[in-house]
């Protein structure tokens, strides 16, 4: 399992998809299996740029699992989650009972006014430059803590710069995965 971590609009998802495409790997979004529910509430929680809730998180993230091992992918990328310490944690637990690992955390790093500047183009509902405000600050609340759970257990941490084109960024991401799935 390779994690992907980074605020809103630094392109995890572009990033995770293009690799998940390339290696033949299944891409895991919560954040768009969320964007995706009908369910009323978490379209309210979305637009306020609060969290979902955890257990809402695990069910989701829980059923993408499963549906990813019974297709038979033989590696999942995951985009946006853990978001916080205790999901983390969660995750530690979960990946132990099913016999699972964190491979690699790739932490896609980007300024903030290249950011923006990318927000404005993507158009979701939730975009607002409140909700992207409030989002970066708790990304950057929430986030130390959670690489540090990872440090902890000496998962592989690699920060990279995700300015530039989709596709210079997504060459040096796919030398660090090979040099993981390699060993």
């Amino acid at each position: 399992m390779i994690l992907l971590f980074g605020p809103t609009g630094a392109g995890k998802s572009v990033q995770g998809q293009m690799l998940a495409v390339r290696m033949g790997w299944k891409w895991l979004s919560t954040g768009q299996m969320l964007r995706d529910s009908k369910d009323p509430d978490v379209i309210r929680i979305l637009k306020s740029g609060e969290l979902v809730s955890d257990e809402l998180t695990y069910e989701v993230f829980d059923r993408a699992i499963k549906d990813a091992k019974e297709k038979n992918y033989p590696r999942v990328i995951v985009d946006g989650f853990p978001r916080t310490k205790n999901q983390a944690e969660w995750l530690a637990g979960y990946l132990d009972r099913i016999h699972e690992k964190i491979e690699l955390v790739l932490v896609i790093e980007v300024p903030e006014s290249e950011i923006m500047r990318r927000l404005a183009k993507r158009a979701r509902m939730e975009d607002t430059p409140e909700t992207v405000a409030r989002r970066m600050s708790i990304y950057r609340q929430k986030m130390y803590p959670v690489l540090g759970t990872f440090a902890e257990d000496g998962i592989k941490i690699v920060h990279m710069d995700g300015t530039g084109k989709a596709g210079e960024v997504h060459d040096k991401i796919y030398e660090e995965v090979m040099q993981v799935c390699q060993n």
